[in-house]
């Protein structure tokens, strides 16, 4: 019954290709049944050469490939969703794409997925709670075979959702002590520490820090910051401490804020490089000289850090590093190979160039 089912099919494919052919106006996309035509062998058999089950031989494999190739087949995600199979799709949240750091983290990931033969499903929440919960949803539609959350989300009860839903899941870069699943993350309290020992070894001691708002990654970098003035003796005024969102737009405003404080410091730690160099570059429109009249240090070691005009010294999350330690995680846990759920803390590092000047 299925042979003549299918015989019909055939049929009746191959009088529309036919007809379509003779018209010259759409070509047709090959399907499995082309490729099983072709190959001398069943749908089933190209399905498993596909999904890579049953016992097949190697000569098969190689036939059914070349024949994939020749006509350019395309397996349907969207139909090994429907069957339960893997897609072969990663879903990534990060808060602002725009960023330097997230565009670098957003490609060391492609660089992973690729490598392991995945596609990347991208989504920019732009810190808005609504694009988390639309993202989230869109993500368990395409039925994704994993997800890495790179941002803090504002409502933590997605995390709890994810898991529910059973779809792997790994943290870059942000943690929540509520959240029980794997995380990839920048020991932010001793780059905050080097920061601050940093400057102080250069012979700073007015110094102060610009965070970036709503972020728990920044109240780490203040805390060990904090720390590393305290064992020399100096305090942080809150007065002094500018605060201010990861954007261009809010981290000028924050610059000018700064620059404007009655006892301006000789050194300044930014928490991110794209607020740093924003330091900078105000700081030099008001005839400033960088790092004579001010010193400036940053945290990520992005492309902006290296094209700053100077150098800007910064403190290095190794986002090559973290995306593919990120990745392994997420591949164990799609295997089914993990047990214990694995916190990954990397130790950042000073990279020194020319926006630190010594007293």
């Amino acid at each position: 019954m299925l042979m003549v089912i299918y015989k019909t099919i055939e049929y009746f494919r191959d009088k529309i290709k036919e007809e379509i052919t003779k018209k010259g106006t759409v070509k047709v996309k090959p399907t499995i049944y082309d490729v099983a035509k072709k190959a001398g062998v069943s749908i089933a058999t190209v399905s498993k050469v596909i999904n890579q089950t049953g016992r097949i031989s190697e000569k098969t494999i190689k036939k059914v490939n070349e024949v994939m190739m020749e006509l350019d087949y395309q397996p349907s995600s969207v139909a090994a969703a429907l069957t339960g199979k893997k897609t072969y799709t990663i879903g990534v949240l990060v808060p602002d794409i725009s960023n330097p750091f997230f565009a670098e983290v957003a490609r060391a990931f492609e660089n992973s997925a690729r490598a392991a033969g995945y596609t990347l499903f991208l989504c920019s929440t732009d810190h808005q709670t609504a694009r988390e919960h639309e993202y989230i949803d869109l993500l368990f539609k395409k039925q994704v075979d994993g997800i890495i959350i790179a941002t803090e989300l504002n409502d933590t009860k997605l995390v709890k959702k994810i898991v529910k839903h059973d779809v792997p899941l790994v943290l870059f870069s942000v943690d929540h002590p509520s959240i029980s699943t794997h995380v990839v993350t920048i020991d932010n309290v001793r780059g905050g520490y080097i920061a601050g020992t940093y400057l102080i070894e250069k012979g700073h001691q007015s110094v102060t820090i610009m965070t970036e708002k709503d972020r728990k990654s920044s109240e780490g970098r203040l805390a060990g910051f904090k720390q590393a003035l305290t064992e020399a003796n100096l305090s942080l005024e809150n007065q002094s401490i500018i605060s201010c969102y990861s954007t261009v737009e809010d981290s000028r405003r924050a610059s000018k804020q700064l620059l404007s404080l009655p006892n301006r410091p000789t050194a300044v730690f930014a928490c991110t490089d794209l607020i740093g160099v924003s330091l900078i570059n105000e700081a030099r429109k008001q005839g400033l000289s960088i790092p004579g009249d001010l010193s400036v240090i940053g945290f990520d070691n992005t492309i902006y850090a290296d094209i700053a005009e100077p150098g800007l010294t910064t403190i290095e999350q190794p986002i090559s590093q973290m995306a593919t330690s990120t990745f392994e995680q997420l591949l164990k846990s799609m295997k089914k190979e993990e047990h214990a759920k694995q916190r990954v803390t990397i130790i950042p590092e000073l990279v020194e160039r020319a926006s630190v000047k010594k007293l």
